[in-house]
């Protein structure tokens, strides 16, 4: 393991709220293995007393907002022909999703060693999107799990739902004549 990546695997314990959590119920999440098969977990939404955030507890095998578990997210992006039970454009889909990740999520985790004390260095534009989150995470199986982590449980998470929605054409919008 790279020595950053064990620098970087301890944040996941902290979170941004000081209050205390309190389950607040529960829900189904399904995920897809690399089998193919559905895999049905229970997430249980916790709630701050503090700020009365919403944080839901998510285990290691999940990406947040993606469909497969980990290990199937994991073998699409390292292996050139991944034995995932899931159809050439998914497989397409994910690689595309994770090259446009890696450049946030490498900003992020060098952003977040860098608050907590810890001066590291990105590492070459040059170098694969791969390549670049594992300089930072280590390249051992897991290595998805530790760079989601820290991002997930510091709130720098993003998701795609309103990168979906397209703006209005020009033709639909009207400006008032002053």
């Amino acid at each position: 393991m790279h020595k950053s990546a064990a620098f970087l695997c301890i944040f996941y314990l902290r979170k941004t709220c000081q209050g205390q959590l309190v389950v607040c119920g529960s829900r189904r999440r399904r995920c897809t293995q690399s089998s193919g098969d559905q895999l049905t977990l229970i997430i249980r939404p916790l709630r701050c007393t503090e700020c009365h955030r919403i944080h839901h507890e998510l285990p290691d095998i999940l990406v947040p907002y993606k469909r497969y578990d980990r290990e199937s997210i994991e073998q699409i992006i390292t292996e050139s022909s991944p034995s995932v039970g899931a159809d050439e454009s998914t497989i397409r889909r994910v690689r595309q999703w994770f090259e446009i990740w890696s450049s946030y999520a490498t900003g992020c985790l060098v952003a977040i060693a860098n608050r907590h004390g810890r001066v590291l260095e990105p590492s070459y534009p040059t170098q694969s999107s791969l390549h670049r989150i594992g300089h930072l995470v280590g390249d051992a199986a897991g290595w998805m799990a530790r760079a989601v982590r820290p991002i997930a449980n510091l709130h720098l998470w993003t998701h795609t739902r309103s990168a979906c929605v397209s703006a209005s054409s020009p033709s639909t919008i009207q400006v008032n004549p002053t």
